[in-house]
Formats: C-alpha cells, sequence, structure tokens
C-alpha cells in the first residue's frame, strides 16, 4: 500500500517530477515529462507496479527529511543504532537528460543499506527485458518499446520481476546510485558526475530563490511555495501543471479522481500573477509565450486545459493497469474537462495578461490583437450557460463566478485602452462590462440570506465567490461581500476550513462527498486581510500553513476527520493560493503601520 499523500515530497528537474516517500521509495514518476505514462506507479497500486526502494535495512531505522536550503533537493537523514547515513535526492538540472541521483553518505558509524528497484513502463503495462552490460560499475539496463532506463550504482540481483541488493556505507562513505530514462533506440547515457551535478544544481534552484522579494511571517511557506510552483513549470515549453499526480481522490474511496498533469489557463494565469508580483519576469515572459501558442487561432477553439506543449487533444481513459490510491478507482489520464466550456478561463487570461503589461511587458501586434478576438468571442458569448470553475458534470448553468470574471475581461479590455493606450472598441466593452454588474447584482445575489450565489436564480452558496474582491468587482468591505463572508462561515466551513460547495446539492453530477479545498481556505485569508479582520487571517493562515507536510507541500484537499491530505499533490492552485493570501497580510499590516 503506498503511503499517506502527505508522506511524500517533490524532486523536479522542471520536465518531469518524483514522488519519494518517507520510507525512501520513489512511488511515483513519469518519464520524460510530467505528462507522460509512469515509470513508478506504486503510488497507485502496490510495490509491484513500479517503485524504486532505497532506505536502511534495520526497519526501526527513523528518517527526518528537509530541503537542502531553498533547492529541490531533498535530505533524508536515516538514524539507526548502528549509524546515520543521510540520502539526498534530487533530479538535476539543465543537463538535457532525464536522471535522478541518490547520493547516500555516511555520517556516524556503519549502515547496511537496501535496494528494490521494480521498474513498470507505461502505466505498469509494460514489463521491461533487464539485463546487465559492461561498464566500469555495475550497469543494468531495461528496455520495453520506446522506453529504455539505465541503473548505475551498487549491484542488484534479480529476485522474480524486481531487483534487490544490499551495500555496507561507513562514515565519509559517499555513494551515487543514478536511474537515466531514454528512447530505446538511442545510445546509453553516459555516467553521471555526480559531484558537477549536485553542485550545479543547488547553485541553480539556490540562485533562482535569491531573486525572491519574498517578506513577513509566512515567508518560508512562501518561499517553498514559489519554489514548488517553479518545479511544476516545464522548462522548455514554459506551460505549468496543475499538479504532479493523477488520480489521488478528493474523497478516499470515490470517484473524483482526475489527471491534473496539464495546464489549466485559470492556474497558469494565477501562477503568472504570483511569479510577477515576487520579481520572476522571465517566467511570467515565458508562460506569455506558451499562452500565445497555445490559443491562437480561432477564439471559438480554445479550451481551458491544454497539454506541456499546447496540446489540444486529451481524451479521459480509464486504466486498468493500476488499481488507484487506496483502491480508489478508476485511475484516469487525459481529461474530459479540456472539451467544456467554462467562461471564467478568458477573465483569468485577460487579467493575467494585464498584470503583464503593470510589470512591463511589452506587447506586440500578436498579442494585443489575440487578446481584442477573445473579447470579441466573449462579446458574443458572456451569456451563455458554463461548466464552471469547478468543471460541473451536470447541467450548464450560469455561474456567478464565471460572470465575475467575464466582467474582469472587459474591465481589463477598457483598462488596456485608457491606461495603457492600445486599440479597442472601448465603449462598447464599457457597455458589456456594465451590463454584466447588473446582471451579477440583480440575478447572483440572494437578498434573503444577504449572500452572491453559486449560479444566477440559485441560493447555493459557492467559496470561488471570495475572488470577486480579487478581481476588482468589489471591495472586500463592500456591505455585500461582508454578508457573503458571514454566510459562507455558516454554510460552507466544514471543521473550520472550507468547502467550494454543497456536493449534496447534487449541481455537479457526481456522488456527493468531499473534503475543504485548500484554496478556497486561503481565498478566505486573503478575504479576512483585505477587510480589515487580520485577527482572522492569522488565525486561519497559520492554521493552513501547518496543513503543509514536514518539507512544506500541499494537496489539493485536507480530510479534517483523519488529518490527511487529499488529492493530487503537489496542488499548484494550492501554493499560489497560499502565496496570495501571504502577500494580503503583508500588504494589510503595512497598512495598519501607515495609519498608526
Amino acid at each position: 500500500m503506498p503511503l499517506n499523500i502527505e508522506d511524500y515530497a517533490l524532486i523536479s528537474d522542471c520536465h518531469t517530477a518524483a514522488l519519494v516517500g518517507k520510507d525512501g521509495s520513489i512511488d511515483w514518476l513519469c518519464l520524460p515529462r510530467y505528462d507522460s505514462p509512469s515509470t513508478f506507479g506504486a503510488l497507485l497500486g502496490e510495490p509491484d507496479h513500479g517503485r524504486w526502494l532505497l532506505r536502511p535495512k534495520d526497519s526501526a531505522a527513523l528518517p527526518a527529511r528537509y530541503y537542502d536550503g531553498d533547492t529541490m533537493i531533498l535530505v533524508t537523514r536515516w538514524a539507526t543504532p548502528t549509524g546515520t547515513v543521510l540520502v539526498q535526492d534530487l533530479m538535476p538540472h539543465h543537463n538535457r537528460r532525464a536522471d535522478i541521483l541518490r547520493r547516500v553518505r555516511g555520517i556516524r558509524g556503519t549502515v547496511e543499506m537496501d535496494q528494490d528497484l521494480r521498474i513498470r513502463f507505461a502505466y505498469a503495462t509494460a514489463l521491461p527485458w533487464v539485463h546487465q552490460v559492461d561498464d566500469e560499475q555495475f550497469c543494468l539496463l531495461a528496455v520495453a518499446g520506446p522506453d529504455a532506463t539505465v541503473y548505475r550504482g551498487p549491484e542488484l540481483t534479480a529476485d522474480g520481476t524486481s531487483h534487490r541488493g544490499s551495500f555496507t556505507v561507513n562514515a565519509g562513505d559517499v555513494v551515487d546510485i543514478e536511474f537515466t530514462w531514454y528512447p530505446s533506440h538511442r545510445a546509453v547515457p553516459a555516467p553521471l558526475d555526480g559531484d558537477f551535478q549536485l553542485q550545479e544544481t543547488r547553485t541553480w534552484w539556490q540562485n533562482w530563490a535569491d531573486t525572491c522579494n519574498a517578506e513577513g511571517p509566512y515567508r518560508d511557506a512562501v518561499m517553498r511555495s514559489l519554489i514548488v510552483l517553479r518545479a511544476l513549470t516545464h522548462e522548455d515549453t514554459g506551460g505549468i501543471v496543475a499538479a504532479a499526480t493523477t488520480s489521488l481522490p478528493e474523497y478516499f474511496g470515490g470517484r473524483r479522481n482526475w489527471d491534473y498533469r496539464y495546464v489549466w489557463l485559470r492556474d497558469a494565469s494565477l501562477t503568472l500573477e504570483v511569479f510577477l508580483n515576487h520579481g520572476y519576469t522571465s517566467e511570467a515572459q515565458n508562460w506569455r509565450d506558451w499562452l500565445l501558442r497555445a490559443i491562437a487561432g480561432d477564439p471559438r477553439q480554445v479550451q481551458i486545459m491544454y497539454g506541456l506543449s499546447g496540446e489540444r487533444f486529451l481524451p479521459e481513459i480509464s486504466l486498468g493497469s493500476l488499481p488507484g490510491y487506496e483502491g480508489a478507482a478508476p485511475v484516469h489520464v487525459g481529461n474530459a474537462a479540456f472539451t467544456q466550456y467554462q467562461a471564467d478561463v478568458l477573465g483569468e487570461v485577460m487579467i493575467a495578461l494585464h498584470r503583464a503589461r503593470e510589470a512591463g511587458l511589452v506587447e506586440t501586434p500578436f498579442s494585443w490583437s489575440l487578446q481584442r478576438a477573445l473579447l470579441d468571442f466573449l462579446g458574443e458569448h458572456w451569456q451563455r450557460p458554463d461548466n464552471g470553475i469547478w468543471e460541473i458534470r451536470g447541467t450548464e448553468r450560469n455561474f456567478t463566478h464565471s460572470r465575475v470574471m467575464a466582467w474582469a475581461a472587459f474591465d481589463r479590455g477598457v483598462r488596456a485602452v485608457t491606461e495603457h493606450g492600445l486599440d479597442g472598441p472601448v465603449a462598447k466593452w464599457s457597455r458589456i462590462r456594465d451590463e454584466i454588474r447588473t446582471q451579477i447584482e440583480t440575478q447572483g445575489f440572494d437578498a434573503g440570506r444577504g449572500s452572491y450565489t453559486q449560479y444566477f436564480g440559485g441560493t447555493t452558496l459557492d467559496a470561488s465567490v471570495l475572488q470577486m474582491p480579487q478581481v476588482g468587482f468589489c471591495e472586500a468591505d463592500d456591505p455585500r461581500m461582508l454578508t457573503t463572508v458571514r454566510a459562507i462561515e455558516r454554510e460552507l466551513l466544514k471543521d473550520g476550513l472550507v468547502l467550494r460547495y454543497q456536493t449534496e446539492a447534487g449541481i455537479d453530477g457526481l456522488p456527493p462527498g468531499e473534503e475543504p479545498f485548500l484554496a478556497c481556505s486561503f481565498w478566505l485569508v486573503e478575504q479576512y486581510a483585505r477587510s480589515g479582520e487580520l485577527e482572522n487571517a492569522h488565525e486561519l493562515m497559520e492554521r493552513l500553513v501547518d496543513l503543509a507536510n514536514d518539507v512544506g507541500l500541499l494537496s489539493e484537499e485536507y480530510d479534517t476527520a483523519t488529518g490527511r491530505q487529499a488529492g493530487n499533490t503537489p496542488q499548484a492552485l494550492s501554493h499560489l493560493a497560499l502565496v496570495r493570501a501571504a502577500d494580503a497580510i503583508v500588504e494589510a499590516e503595512r497598512d495598519t503601520e501607515r495609519v498608526a
């Protein structure tokens, strides 16, 4: 059985990522990209679905782990009665290969280490042909179809369809173990220079982190979140995946299991904003270039999500080869939501591109003409019901959040003309913007409850309306917003954390049951901070930061009954919402100091 979700740490080379468990097992790895088929898939099944275990033989060994400074190099310190070792796990950055390096360093005494390597290509459907080859050190090749890997390190022996081995580490010893993926039709890659790759990777991550302007009481959590967002950003294309995993359940044992290894326009747009707010303009430029390539063409064909290179065809299939995390099935590859109409994404895209303009990114004739085309399309379709931010698989509706984001799209179009001197039908956009506002205030507000609603004409609540002040539709201390917050506190809090909406209402076409959504809880922190409720903001923020695992990672949701993280991990939306919430607190405290 896999570990709890919060027991995994992430390592990444900004092309793909691996999840390393507290037990020393890499249980999830897709090569060579985040969205490639898995090579290690035990996270969604059993060890025989693929893993790479490296840990002391002593079952009583105690691990303590941390990241090496502001990097993606994971350090695990194993203490045993006979000695202590450090294991450094990393995916070398900028060597244009798909490698994992696991360095074992003896600290004290003597420790016997165990390995268990089970390579299972193509979501555990392809058991490779494995054989030893002549090399300066022990070298094991595995091949199946288009995939090949090479292992270099201490000797392993075949045991059925796994390869096992043990080796002894004394104080002062350094043992490097390499695992490299390559296309099977190419030559076997050369060995790594462990010292060089470790130093280069450490330097790259630390240099990237050193340019960050984060500050305030939650700086460490902000810094780790920004590093996670960078780790989920594809180095070559600029695409930002929503998470490193597929099909980790939002509700244990349920069917809400989705593939998040793709680029959602919404999540990526919000990530661009937090990157810009912390001085990372090159990442913003790369993402804008990705966006313009991905959505180029007929605006009617714009999707809510794409592949890492802008791929459009992401059919959702259920895998029979992986039984699912703790049996939560089905395991999905692809995501049917790519066919949905979600009107809000155009608003998030326009907000992000406006923020890029404000940060100094220069518009090109192509980039602005494309934005005009998006607004032309939205001008004809903004009244169309949609699937909404939560990708409802039930009946399309006039979701209030979607209308707010449509308002924001036209608002940014107007401001592009009036504030930045670009050309466009500003009178038309202003008229549509005002018409949308009127609809929201009259049809998306329940006067009896005193709150904005999930959809026009309904009475149910939705935490997504917490984003209304974030995009400038209203002030955080607007009376209607404050009464909406009180309603959310009454009806959408579960053990003090925020649900997206009440799944029992049956609007999403799925069986009821869901845990609090971490991003929504961070949105409430931001709302508290911007409306002057700083004590509430700090109280909730501190609780949320404490929900991160021992190395600062957050998944999508949190099961308050069992104290477990739930959903895909690490979740970009959770981490970017954390950064926004922390920034709002810092800004609110500055305002308080100015007044004092």
